[in-house]
């Protein structure tokens, strides 16, 4: 039988699902090469020596791997999650037995019991954070300004947190540095895209099995996320349209050959709504009035303010589970709503996330940017910094080498070229 080490703190749905999560964590770690080399130089180099990190992220295999790297470079790590939904519980399993790395994560977990677990990681009074929302710097900035004085710097894995944190610093509340993972082309061109594409597709698929081509597809919101999920969308047949505030991003959809329109009028159009905007009441009353009978609603961006489900609860007469993740609202005038993985990122609740070949370059971004955090927390200012652009590079380069890809190199020649002005036509 399967027992928790004496010395590991943790709160998790059970040890016994270990053996499986060790399976899912070497799964993953085949297809995270870029991380491989960047353990191997922690293992070796100790940079995170006599640091505490408090993770507050998505507990995944992908997860397990990174946090597995900052251990074994010398952090001593504790991980909660960034959603009530997101846990794997065997990943969450492994990490404690196997790895003897503190894990407070349930999947399903409540409101109450998701922000026990954040602070249980504010308890580990960390040096550096790693979030994923914003969550836990939040908390640190509120209900536990006590634990403030040890943390020099953190990371932010996520757009909806990046936007909270810089809110954070352009109001000068923020009280240490933080690098913005989300921001390095080697995560958001790449995890967002073709993670989010992806992974969201396979999760509303996992919860409804419901067939996508010949569908009408609308995805709220046009960002990195929303182009990785259009463009999925419509290689899997289905005919997509986009919704946007940003002329710019929503002519960018029209060049890219996808109908656009409001979401007033999409509304009554679409079998199949999936919001990836970061703000909320995207989907509200006045849409649920005008939806189809059967029409199926999800989220897959951070938090689920998305969808306004209050507004759907008011509409309903009644509601019922009809399949795992999958919530069928009867309105007032017989129409039916199928609202998927209680308007939580689906990609997550249904499904396992992204996958770890894209993780593996958002985790490299991750672990190098600690390190860089510990080596000069003492020369930045209170504010969120980009990664830096020699890390981000040398990810990039790391991933192409482990793909056995070769690419050019500038001539000195056209070094000078580049770098000049007089030669003309």
């Amino acid at each position: 039988m399967a027992t928790i080490p004496s010395q590991v703190q943790c709160d998790i749905k059970s040890i016994e699902f270990a053996d499986l999560g060790k399976k899912r964590i070497d799964w993953a770690n085949q297809s995270m090469k870029v991380l491989q080399i960047i353990r191997k130089e922690f293992i070796k180099n100790q940079p995170l020596k006599g640091i505490r990190i408090a993770a507050c992220l998505h507990v995944t295999a992908e997860t397990a791997n990174l946090a597995i790297c900052l251990r074994d470079g010398g952090a001593d790590v504790v991980l909660c999650a960034s959603n009530p939904l997101s846990t794997q519980d065997d990943v969450a399993a492994s990490l404690v037995r196997d790895n003897n790395i503190p894990v407070f994560a349930i999947k399903g977990e409540d409101n109450d019991t998701y922000y026990s677990h954040i602070l249980a990681a504010v308890d580990h009074k960390p040096h550096i954070t790693m979030d994923d929302g914003a969550d836990l710097v939040s908390l640190l900035h509120t209900k536990r300004k006590d634990a403030l004085e040890g943390v020099i710097g953190g990371t932010e894995e996520t757009t909806t947190g990046v936007i909270r944190l810089r809110a954070m610093a352009k109001e000068g509340v923020l009280k240490f540095p933080i690098v913005a993972v989300n921001d390095a082309d080697t995560k958001h061109l790449f995890d967002n895209r073709y993670g989010t594409g992806q992974s969201t597709i396979d999760g509303i698929i996992r919860a409804t099995n419901f067939l996508l081509a010949g569908s009408k597809f609308v995805v709220a919101g046009y960002g990195w996320c929303g182009r990785g999920l259009a463009s999925r969308a419509r290689g899997a047949g289905a005919e997509v349209i986009v919704t946007e505030v940003d002329p710019t991003k929503a002519l960018e959809a029209v060049m890219d050959g996808f109908r656009v329109m409001s979401m007033h009028e999409a509304a009554k159009l679409g079998d199949v709504f999936c919001t990836v905007t970061g703000n909320k009441n995207v989907l509200a009353k006045e849409h649920f009035d005008l939806m189809k009978d059967g029409a199926i609603i999800s989220n897959s961006g951070h938090f689920n303010v998305e969808i306004d489900i209050p507004a759907l609860e008011k509409l309903s007469s009644s509601k019922r589970t009809t399949r795992n993740f999958v919530e069928e609202y009867s309105l007032k005038d017989g129409r039916k709503i199928n609202l998927l993985g209680e308007g939580r990122l689906i990609n997550l609740a249904a499904a396992e996330g992204h996958p770890p070949s894209v993780m593996d370059m958002s985790f490299a971004d991750q672990a190098l940017s600690v390190e860089y955090m510990v080596k000069n927390y003492k020369t930045l200012e209170k504010t969120v910094y980009k990664v830096p652009d020699e890390l981000d590079k040398r990810v990039a380069k790391l991933k192409l080498e482990s793909m056995s890809i070769k690419i050019d190199k500038l001539t000195p020649e056209q070094e000078e070229y580049l770098a000049g002005w007089s030669e003309g036509t």
